[in-house]
């Protein structure tokens, strides 16, 4: 006897209104049966929720419904904060050997330049660390005239500063004896006691004179007459 076989359903939605209802509630009664069977033969707390079309709510839980929610949350929160730590931890060693390496490779560049741990090296890396040299010992050269020059300017400001200080103090010198000399120049003074005194006794000397004049002339009329 040939068995009938079953025509398996394509899954999609159903577009008439009450066959889609009518299977709504049988996929949610058998959900729910499912998840019943699951609690009770694997001893596991369950939660299902749904929510129909028109927005009403359906759920079933194995105890409570909150609680089993408010466990989830803390379990994803947990888990999403420890992804989030490892993240960070496996980023910071990423950087961490990442500067180790780039550190390794200045380290045994600067080895070299200085003349050490040339032995491994071929002549193609000879000539490079050679060229390299050369390039290090030009910009350092350049940056030596430039400090040179640097300082040369910094001197010859300093000495042109220093001329125009030293101008400066002779010009002020100069006015400073300009203005000395005219104060002890001739001026018109007072007369003093010891010319009054000289004025007197010359005075004094030409009255005699007159005198000793007037008597002459008198003793030689007399003597005539």
């Amino acid at each position: 006897m040939v068995k009938m076989m079953r025509e398996k359903i394509k899954i999609k939605k159903i577009d008439y209104l009450p066959a889609r209802q009518v299977t709504f509630s049988k996929r949610r009664r058998g959900i729910f049966k499912k998840a019943a069977e699951l609690s009770v033969l694997c001893e596991s707390e369950v939660a299902v929720v749904i929510f129909s079309a028109t927005g009403k709510l359906f759920d079933y839980s194995s105890s409570s419904i909150k609680d089993v929610i408010e466990r989830y949350k803390a379990r994803t929160n947990g888990v999403e904060k420890s992804d989030e730590q490892s993240l960070e931890l496996q980023l910071e060693n990423e950087n961490r050997i990442k500067l180790s390496t780039e550190l390794e490779v200045k380290n045994r560049q600067l080895r070299r330049m200085k003349g050490e741990d040339l032995e491994e090296l071929d002549l193609d890396e000879l000539l490079k660390l050679e060229q390299l040299v050369e390039a290090t010992l030009v910009r350092v050269m350049e940056t030596k005239e430039e400090l040179i020059m640097s300082d040369i300017v910094a001197l010859e400001k300093k000495g042109t500063e220093l001329v125009e200080g030293n101008n400066q103090m002779v010009m002020l010198r100069d006015r400073m004896v300009m203005l000395s000399k005219r104060s002890t120049g001739p001026a018109l003074m007072e007369p003093s006691d010891s010319a009054t005194s000289t004025s007197c006794n010359s005075a004094l000397s030409l009255s005699l004179e007159d005198e000793c004049s007037d008597d002459a002339i008198l003793s030689l009329k007399l003597g005539r007459s």
